[in-house]
Protein backbone atom coordinates (compact mmCIF):
# COMPACT_ATOMS: atom_id res chain seq x y z
CA UNK A 1 0.00 0.00 0.00
CA UNK A 2 2.75 2.56 0.79
CA UNK A 3 4.44 1.82 -2.28
CA UNK A 4 1.28 2.61 -4.15
CA UNK A 5 1.43 5.74 -2.58
CA UNK A 6 4.78 6.73 -3.64
CA UNK A 7 4.14 5.94 -7.14
CA UNK A 8 1.27 7.82 -7.28
CA UNK A 9 2.93 10.80 -5.47
CA UNK A 10 6.24 10.46 -8.11
CA UNK A 11 3.64 10.38 -10.73
CA UNK A 12 1.70 13.33 -9.72
CA UNK A 13 5.09 15.04 -9.65
CA UNK A 14 6.41 14.04 -13.06
CA UNK A 15 3.26 15.61 -14.36
CA UNK A 16 3.31 18.90 -12.85
CA UNK A 17 6.55 19.20 -13.91
CA UNK A 18 6.85 18.00 -17.38
CA UNK A 19 7.23 21.23 -19.65
CA UNK A 20 4.41 20.47 -22.11
CA UNK A 21 2.02 21.43 -18.93
CA UNK A 22 3.62 24.99 -18.77
CA UNK A 23 1.38 26.75 -20.70
CA UNK A 24 1.66 30.27 -22.36
CA UNK A 25 0.15 33.26 -21.50
CA UNK A 26 0.23 34.18 -26.01
CA UNK A 27 -3.53 33.61 -27.19
CA UNK A 28 -3.55 32.63 -30.80
CA UNK A 29 -5.90 34.86 -32.98
CA UNK A 30 -7.46 34.64 -36.24
CA UNK A 31 -10.46 35.60 -38.34
CA UNK A 32 -13.04 34.32 -35.94
CA UNK A 33 -11.96 35.57 -33.03
CA UNK A 34 -9.94 38.75 -33.35
CA UNK A 35 -12.28 41.49 -33.56
CA UNK A 36 -14.22 40.48 -30.37
CA UNK A 37 -11.10 39.68 -28.26
CA UNK A 38 -9.43 43.10 -29.03
CA UNK A 39 -12.85 45.19 -28.60
CA UNK A 40 -12.67 43.39 -24.78
CA UNK A 41 -13.73 46.22 -22.51
CA UNK A 42 -10.36 47.81 -20.57
CA UNK A 43 -8.08 45.43 -21.82
CA UNK A 44 -5.19 46.45 -23.87
CA UNK A 45 -4.16 43.51 -26.58
CA UNK A 46 -0.62 43.52 -27.49
CA UNK A 47 -0.69 41.41 -30.73
CA UNK A 48 2.40 39.88 -32.98
CA UNK A 49 1.36 39.89 -36.49
CA UNK A 50 4.00 37.18 -38.73
CA UNK A 51 3.89 34.45 -41.28
CA UNK A 52 5.95 31.42 -41.20
CA UNK A 53 8.04 31.85 -43.39
CA UNK A 54 9.55 35.10 -42.97
CA UNK A 55 12.97 34.84 -41.51
CA UNK A 56 12.68 38.03 -38.89
CA UNK A 57 9.46 35.88 -37.54
CA UNK A 58 11.61 33.04 -37.48
CA UNK A 59 14.67 34.74 -35.62
CA UNK A 60 11.85 35.91 -32.62
CA UNK A 61 12.40 32.67 -31.20
CA UNK A 62 10.29 32.14 -27.85
CA UNK A 63 10.22 35.84 -27.68
CA UNK A 64 6.72 35.99 -27.89
CA UNK A 65 6.23 33.29 -25.91
CA UNK A 66 8.51 34.85 -22.92
CA UNK A 67 6.75 37.85 -23.54
CA UNK A 68 3.56 36.15 -22.40
CA UNK A 69 5.31 34.60 -19.76
CA UNK A 70 6.12 37.68 -18.36
CA UNK A 71 2.94 39.61 -18.32
CA UNK A 72 1.09 36.47 -17.39
CA UNK A 73 -0.80 37.81 -13.87
CA UNK A 74 -0.76 41.60 -15.33
CA UNK A 75 -4.78 42.59 -15.38
CA UNK A 76 -6.21 43.92 -18.73
CA UNK A 77 -3.24 43.19 -20.51
CA UNK A 78 -3.48 39.89 -23.16
CA UNK A 79 -0.90 38.79 -25.76
CA UNK A 80 -1.61 37.61 -28.91
CA UNK A 81 -0.53 36.22 -32.24
CA UNK A 82 -1.74 36.18 -35.59
CA UNK A 83 -0.80 33.90 -38.44
CA UNK A 84 -0.91 36.53 -41.53
CA UNK A 85 -0.53 33.43 -43.38
CA UNK A 86 -3.45 31.92 -42.72
CA UNK A 87 -5.54 34.51 -41.99
CA UNK A 88 -5.11 37.17 -44.30
CA UNK A 89 -8.37 39.33 -43.74
CA UNK A 90 -7.46 40.29 -39.85
CA UNK A 91 -4.03 41.46 -41.41
CA UNK A 92 -5.57 43.37 -44.09
CA UNK A 93 -8.18 44.84 -41.69
CA UNK A 94 -5.37 46.55 -39.46
CA UNK A 95 -2.98 47.53 -42.15
CA UNK A 96 -0.32 44.81 -41.82
CA UNK A 97 2.21 45.39 -44.16
CA UNK A 98 5.71 43.88 -42.77
CA UNK A 99 6.35 40.93 -40.52
CA UNK A 100 6.90 40.68 -38.18
CA UNK A 101 5.02 44.15 -37.27
CA UNK A 102 3.70 44.82 -32.82
CA UNK A 103 0.41 46.58 -32.56
CA UNK A 104 -1.45 47.46 -29.16
CA UNK A 105 -5.47 47.70 -29.24
CA UNK A 106 -7.02 48.91 -26.39
CA UNK A 107 -11.09 48.74 -26.18
CA UNK A 108 -11.07 47.46 -30.02
CA UNK A 109 -8.96 50.88 -31.20
CA UNK A 110 -5.37 50.68 -32.68
CA UNK A 111 -3.39 52.81 -30.23
CA UNK A 112 0.09 51.92 -30.69
CA UNK A 113 2.46 50.19 -33.10
CA UNK A 114 6.30 48.64 -31.43
CA UNK A 115 9.42 49.89 -33.55
CA UNK A 116 11.59 49.36 -30.75
CA UNK A 117 13.90 46.47 -29.45
CA UNK A 118 13.23 43.30 -29.69
CA UNK A 119 13.70 41.87 -26.19
CA UNK A 120 11.62 40.92 -23.53
CA UNK A 121 12.20 44.02 -21.42
CA UNK A 122 11.78 46.12 -23.93
CA UNK A 123 8.26 45.34 -25.21
CA UNK A 124 7.16 44.34 -21.53
CA UNK A 125 8.08 48.43 -20.88
CA UNK A 126 6.55 49.44 -24.04
CA UNK A 127 3.02 47.65 -23.51
CA UNK A 128 3.26 48.71 -19.45
CA UNK A 129 3.88 52.46 -20.12
CA UNK A 130 1.00 52.30 -23.42
CA UNK A 131 -1.56 50.49 -21.71
CA UNK A 132 -1.60 52.63 -18.96
CA UNK A 133 -2.28 55.37 -21.34
CA UNK A 134 -4.65 54.33 -23.38
CA UNK A 135 -6.72 53.42 -20.20
CA UNK A 136 -6.46 56.71 -19.03
CA UNK A 137 -7.17 58.25 -22.00
CA UNK A 138 -9.95 56.19 -21.73
CA UNK A 139 -11.37 57.04 -18.62
CA UNK A 140 -11.10 60.48 -19.37
CA UNK A 141 -12.74 60.34 -22.54
CA UNK A 142 -15.65 58.49 -20.10
CA UNK A 143 -15.38 61.72 -18.16
CA UNK A 144 -16.17 63.92 -20.52
CA UNK A 145 -19.08 62.32 -21.99
CA UNK A 146 -20.20 61.83 -18.55
CA UNK A 147 -20.25 65.77 -18.24
CA UNK A 148 -21.77 66.27 -21.51
CA UNK A 149 -24.97 64.42 -20.00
Amino acid sequence: MAAMKIRIHLFLFFLLSFPLFSRSEVITLNSDTFSDKIKEKDTAWFVKFCVPWCKHCKNLGTLWDDLGKAIEGTDEIEIGEVDCGTDKPVCSKVDIHSYPTFKLFYDGEEVARYRGSRDVDSLKNFVLEEADKAAANAQAQQLDSDREL
